[in-house]
Protein backbone atom coordinates (compact mmCIF):
# COMPACT_ATOMS: atom_id res chain seq x y z
CA UNK A 1 0.00 0.00 0.00
CA UNK A 2 3.26 2.40 -0.14
CA UNK A 3 4.41 1.63 -3.25
CA UNK A 4 4.06 4.94 -4.49
CA UNK A 5 6.59 6.16 -1.92
CA UNK A 6 8.74 3.03 -2.56
CA UNK A 7 11.04 4.33 -5.60
CA UNK A 8 13.96 2.30 -4.50
CA UNK A 9 17.57 3.87 -5.61
CA UNK A 10 15.76 6.27 -8.17
CA UNK A 11 16.77 9.77 -8.30
CA UNK A 12 14.77 12.67 -8.98
CA UNK A 13 15.88 14.81 -12.57
CA UNK A 14 14.40 16.94 -15.03
CA UNK A 15 14.64 17.22 -19.04
CA UNK A 16 14.46 20.36 -20.27
CA UNK A 17 12.56 20.62 -23.66
CA UNK A 18 11.54 23.06 -25.95
CA UNK A 19 9.00 25.11 -24.31
CA UNK A 20 8.86 22.22 -21.46
CA UNK A 21 10.58 20.95 -18.45
CA UNK A 22 9.46 17.36 -17.81
CA UNK A 23 9.89 15.73 -14.19
CA UNK A 24 11.03 12.12 -13.67
CA UNK A 25 12.97 9.42 -11.72
CA UNK A 26 15.47 7.08 -12.82
CA UNK A 27 17.82 4.16 -12.27
CA UNK A 28 20.51 1.93 -13.71
CA UNK A 29 23.53 2.09 -15.90
CA UNK A 30 23.21 4.85 -18.43
CA UNK A 31 24.95 2.64 -20.90
CA UNK A 32 22.66 0.17 -20.36
CA UNK A 33 19.22 -0.14 -23.05
CA UNK A 34 17.27 2.81 -22.06
CA UNK A 35 13.55 2.08 -20.71
CA UNK A 36 11.13 5.04 -20.67
CA UNK A 37 7.80 4.50 -18.49
CA UNK A 38 5.00 6.90 -18.79
CA UNK A 39 2.18 7.34 -16.53
CA UNK A 40 -1.83 7.38 -16.66
CA UNK A 41 -4.64 9.70 -16.28
CA UNK A 42 -4.06 11.55 -12.73
CA UNK A 43 -0.75 9.46 -12.24
CA UNK A 44 2.53 10.32 -11.90
CA UNK A 45 6.27 8.31 -12.19
CA UNK A 46 5.93 6.81 -9.35
CA UNK A 47 3.13 4.60 -9.82
CA UNK A 48 6.40 2.56 -11.22
CA UNK A 49 8.43 2.80 -8.24
CA UNK A 50 8.34 -1.16 -7.21
CA UNK A 51 9.45 -1.62 -10.96
CA UNK A 52 12.43 0.69 -11.19
CA UNK A 53 15.01 -1.51 -9.51
CA UNK A 54 14.17 -4.77 -10.37
CA UNK A 55 14.36 -3.66 -14.94
CA UNK A 56 17.80 -1.72 -13.72
CA UNK A 57 18.85 -4.98 -11.81
CA UNK A 58 17.92 -6.60 -15.16
CA UNK A 59 20.31 -4.28 -16.88
CA UNK A 60 18.29 -1.69 -18.24
CA UNK A 61 18.22 1.92 -17.78
CA UNK A 62 15.37 3.08 -16.53
CA UNK A 63 13.04 6.24 -16.52
CA UNK A 64 9.72 7.01 -15.37
CA UNK A 65 7.96 10.67 -16.04
CA UNK A 66 5.56 12.75 -15.23
CA UNK A 67 3.24 14.08 -18.64
CA UNK A 68 2.92 17.64 -18.73
CA UNK A 69 0.12 19.02 -16.14
CA UNK A 70 0.54 16.25 -13.86
CA UNK A 71 2.40 16.31 -10.25
CA UNK A 72 5.99 17.35 -10.42
CA UNK A 73 5.42 18.37 -14.97
CA UNK A 74 4.53 22.04 -15.60
CA UNK A 75 1.40 22.26 -17.41
CA UNK A 76 0.21 23.47 -20.69
CA UNK A 77 -2.29 26.45 -21.26
CA UNK A 78 -5.50 24.63 -21.79
CA UNK A 79 -7.43 21.58 -21.93
CA UNK A 80 -6.94 20.98 -25.64
CA UNK A 81 -3.30 20.54 -25.34
CA UNK A 82 -3.49 17.52 -23.64
CA UNK A 83 -4.35 14.99 -26.82
CA UNK A 84 -2.10 12.08 -27.20
CA UNK A 85 -0.72 13.41 -30.22
CA UNK A 86 0.33 16.91 -28.26
CA UNK A 87 1.53 15.10 -25.14
CA UNK A 88 3.74 12.33 -27.54
CA UNK A 89 5.99 15.26 -28.43
CA UNK A 90 6.97 15.49 -24.66
CA UNK A 91 7.94 11.56 -24.99
CA UNK A 92 9.75 11.83 -27.91
CA UNK A 93 11.48 14.43 -26.58
CA UNK A 94 12.80 12.54 -23.73
CA UNK A 95 13.28 9.58 -25.98
CA UNK A 96 15.50 11.33 -28.07
CA UNK A 97 17.29 12.70 -24.96
CA UNK A 98 17.53 8.78 -23.90
CA UNK A 99 19.22 7.57 -27.45
CA UNK A 100 18.17 4.93 -29.36
CA UNK A 101 16.46 1.57 -29.75
CA UNK A 102 13.79 3.12 -26.01
CA UNK A 103 11.54 0.47 -25.20
CA UNK A 104 8.88 2.47 -24.39
CA UNK A 105 6.01 1.66 -21.98
CA UNK A 106 2.70 3.40 -21.18
CA UNK A 107 0.13 2.98 -18.83
CA UNK A 108 -3.91 3.42 -19.42
CA UNK A 109 -3.84 6.67 -20.99
CA UNK A 110 -0.18 6.96 -20.99
CA UNK A 111 -0.38 3.98 -23.71
CA UNK A 112 -2.54 6.37 -25.80
CA UNK A 113 -0.17 8.86 -25.62
CA UNK A 114 2.74 6.63 -26.24
CA UNK A 115 0.79 5.01 -29.13
CA UNK A 116 0.89 8.27 -30.87
CA UNK A 117 4.50 8.74 -30.16
CA UNK A 118 5.31 5.57 -31.87
CA UNK A 119 2.93 6.60 -34.68
CA UNK A 120 5.00 9.62 -34.96
CA UNK A 121 8.08 8.16 -35.38
CA UNK A 122 8.53 4.77 -35.07
CA UNK A 123 11.96 4.35 -35.61
CA UNK A 124 13.00 6.11 -31.87
CA UNK A 125 11.56 2.69 -30.49
CA UNK A 126 12.10 -0.89 -30.52
CA UNK A 127 9.24 -1.91 -28.63
CA UNK A 128 6.13 -0.26 -27.43
CA UNK A 129 4.34 -1.99 -24.16
CA UNK A 130 1.07 -1.27 -23.57
CA UNK A 131 -0.25 -1.40 -19.95
CA UNK A 132 -3.90 -1.37 -18.80
CA UNK A 133 -4.59 0.35 -21.98
CA UNK A 134 -7.10 0.16 -24.89
CA UNK A 135 -7.51 0.22 -28.76
CA UNK A 136 -9.89 3.51 -28.49
CA UNK A 137 -11.99 5.69 -26.29
CA UNK A 138 -12.55 4.59 -22.63
CA UNK A 139 -16.10 3.50 -21.84
CA UNK A 140 -18.06 1.87 -18.90
CA UNK A 141 -17.67 3.33 -15.00
CA UNK A 142 -15.09 5.13 -15.56
CA UNK A 143 -15.97 7.02 -18.27
CA UNK A 144 -19.46 7.36 -15.81
CA UNK A 145 -17.20 8.90 -13.22
CA UNK A 146 -15.25 11.49 -15.93
CA UNK A 147 -18.99 12.90 -16.72
CA UNK A 148 -20.14 12.97 -13.42
CA UNK A 149 -17.05 14.69 -12.28
CA UNK A 150 -16.60 16.85 -15.22
CA UNK A 151 -19.29 19.51 -13.57
CA UNK A 152 -17.63 19.74 -10.02
CA UNK A 153 -13.93 20.60 -11.54
CA UNK A 154 -15.61 23.33 -13.80
CA UNK A 155 -17.50 24.76 -10.27
CA UNK A 156 -14.47 23.89 -7.59
CA UNK A 157 -11.46 22.91 -8.69
CA UNK A 158 -9.36 20.11 -7.75
CA UNK A 159 -10.11 20.30 -4.17
CA UNK A 160 -14.03 19.97 -4.97
CA UNK A 161 -13.05 16.84 -7.42
CA UNK A 162 -10.87 15.44 -4.63
CA UNK A 163 -12.92 15.72 -2.06
CA UNK A 164 -15.94 14.61 -4.50
CA UNK A 165 -13.89 10.83 -5.22
CA UNK A 166 -12.74 10.49 -1.02
CA UNK A 167 -16.59 10.80 -0.35
CA UNK A 168 -17.29 8.25 -3.12
CA UNK A 169 -14.86 5.80 -1.75
CA UNK A 170 -15.73 6.22 1.67
CA UNK A 171 -18.87 4.88 0.48
CA UNK A 172 -17.91 1.80 -1.46
CA UNK A 173 -17.58 -1.05 1.50
CA UNK A 174 -14.86 -2.73 -0.62
CA UNK A 175 -12.71 0.53 -0.02
CA UNK A 176 -9.61 0.01 2.02
CA UNK A 177 -8.10 3.25 3.73
CA UNK A 178 -4.89 3.89 2.29
CA UNK A 179 -1.93 4.31 5.18
CA UNK A 180 -1.66 8.22 6.64
CA UNK A 181 1.88 8.68 4.65
CA UNK A 182 0.84 7.01 1.23
CA UNK A 183 -2.80 9.23 1.63
CA UNK A 184 -0.83 12.09 2.28
CA UNK A 185 0.99 11.54 -0.96
CA UNK A 186 -1.68 10.70 -3.24
CA UNK A 187 -3.85 14.14 -2.29
CA UNK A 188 -0.40 16.00 -2.61
CA UNK A 189 -0.48 14.68 -5.88
CA UNK A 190 -3.85 14.94 -7.23
CA UNK A 191 -4.20 18.76 -6.06
CA UNK A 192 -0.27 19.61 -7.47
CA UNK A 193 -1.45 18.79 -11.25
CA UNK A 194 -3.40 21.13 -13.81
CA UNK A 195 -6.69 21.41 -13.85
CA UNK A 196 -6.31 21.90 -17.89
CA UNK A 197 -4.37 18.19 -17.64
CA UNK A 198 -7.86 16.58 -15.85
CA UNK A 199 -10.42 18.53 -18.25
CA UNK A 200 -8.21 17.67 -21.23
CA UNK A 201 -7.10 14.05 -20.17
CA UNK A 202 -10.74 13.44 -19.69
CA UNK A 203 -11.89 14.57 -23.28
CA UNK A 204 -8.97 12.81 -24.88
CA UNK A 205 -9.96 9.22 -22.98
CA UNK A 206 -14.10 9.76 -23.83
CA UNK A 207 -12.91 10.67 -27.80
CA UNK A 208 -9.65 8.75 -28.52
CA UNK A 209 -10.29 7.00 -32.28
CA UNK A 210 -9.03 3.50 -32.77
CA UNK A 211 -5.40 3.47 -34.08
CA UNK A 212 -4.28 0.05 -33.18
CA UNK A 213 -4.21 -0.15 -37.82
CA UNK A 214 -1.61 2.85 -37.75
CA UNK A 215 0.23 1.15 -34.84
CA UNK A 216 0.51 -2.23 -36.45
CA UNK A 217 1.80 -0.47 -39.99
CA UNK A 218 4.79 0.98 -38.17
CA UNK A 219 6.45 -2.87 -37.59
CA UNK A 220 7.36 -1.51 -33.82
CA UNK A 221 7.18 -5.02 -31.34
CA UNK A 222 4.11 -4.80 -29.13
CA UNK A 223 3.32 -6.22 -26.00
CA UNK A 224 -0.29 -5.93 -24.63
CA UNK A 225 -0.19 -6.38 -21.22
CA UNK A 226 -2.51 -6.65 -18.01
CA UNK A 227 -4.05 -7.20 -14.94
CA UNK A 228 -6.28 -10.19 -14.85
CA UNK A 229 -8.93 -8.53 -13.46
CA UNK A 230 -8.16 -4.98 -14.96
CA UNK A 231 -11.62 -2.68 -14.93
CA UNK A 232 -10.82 -0.10 -17.40
CA UNK A 233 -10.45 -1.38 -20.98
CA UNK A 234 -12.34 -4.86 -21.28
CA UNK A 235 -10.24 -7.49 -21.27
CA UNK A 236 -11.78 -8.95 -24.82
CA UNK A 237 -10.95 -5.64 -25.91
CA UNK A 238 -7.37 -5.43 -25.40
CA UNK A 239 -7.24 -9.29 -26.08
CA UNK A 240 -8.45 -8.37 -29.70
CA UNK A 241 -5.90 -5.80 -29.99
CA UNK A 242 -3.45 -7.65 -29.40
CA UNK A 243 -4.38 -9.88 -32.59
CA UNK A 244 -5.09 -7.21 -34.54
CA UNK A 245 -1.31 -5.88 -33.58
CA UNK A 246 -0.13 -9.26 -33.89
CA UNK A 247 1.53 -8.35 -30.43
CA UNK A 248 2.57 -10.73 -27.53
CA UNK A 249 -0.28 -10.93 -25.12
CA UNK A 250 0.43 -11.28 -21.07
CA UNK A 251 -2.09 -10.69 -18.48
CA UNK A 252 -0.78 -10.80 -15.12
CA UNK A 253 -2.07 -12.55 -12.04
CA UNK A 254 -2.79 -11.19 -8.98
CA UNK A 255 -3.47 -7.61 -10.04
CA UNK A 256 -6.37 -5.52 -11.80
CA UNK A 257 -5.51 -1.94 -13.10
CA UNK A 258 -2.11 -1.17 -11.96
CA UNK A 259 0.23 -4.07 -11.94
CA UNK A 260 3.43 -1.91 -10.72
CA UNK A 261 1.69 -1.74 -8.04
CA UNK A 262 0.09 -5.20 -7.38
CA UNK A 263 2.16 -7.35 -8.61
CA UNK A 264 5.54 -5.71 -9.29
CA UNK A 265 7.41 -9.23 -9.61
CA UNK A 266 4.95 -10.71 -12.00
CA UNK A 267 4.97 -7.22 -14.34
CA UNK A 268 9.04 -7.02 -14.15
CA UNK A 269 9.00 -10.94 -14.93
CA UNK A 270 6.99 -9.97 -18.01
CA UNK A 271 8.79 -6.89 -19.11
CA UNK A 272 12.02 -8.47 -19.10
CA UNK A 273 10.58 -11.30 -21.10
CA UNK A 274 9.56 -9.29 -23.58
CA UNK A 275 12.57 -7.27 -24.40
CA UNK A 276 15.02 -10.10 -24.28
CA UNK A 277 13.12 -12.04 -27.06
Amino acid sequence: MTAQLSTGSARRTTFELVDQRIAALQTGDESAPPVLLVAGYTGSKEDFGPVLDPLAEAGYFVTAIDLPGQYESPGLPAAADYTPDRLAVAVLGVAAALGADVRLLGHSFGGLVSRAAVIAQPDRFGSLTLLCSGPAHLGGTRRLSMDTLEPVLAASGLPGVYAAMQSAALGDPAFVAPPDDLADFLERRFLGGSPQMLQGMADALRTEPDRVDDLAATGVPVLVTHGVDDDAWPIDAQADMAQRLGARYAPIRDAAHSPAIENPTGLATTLVGFWQS
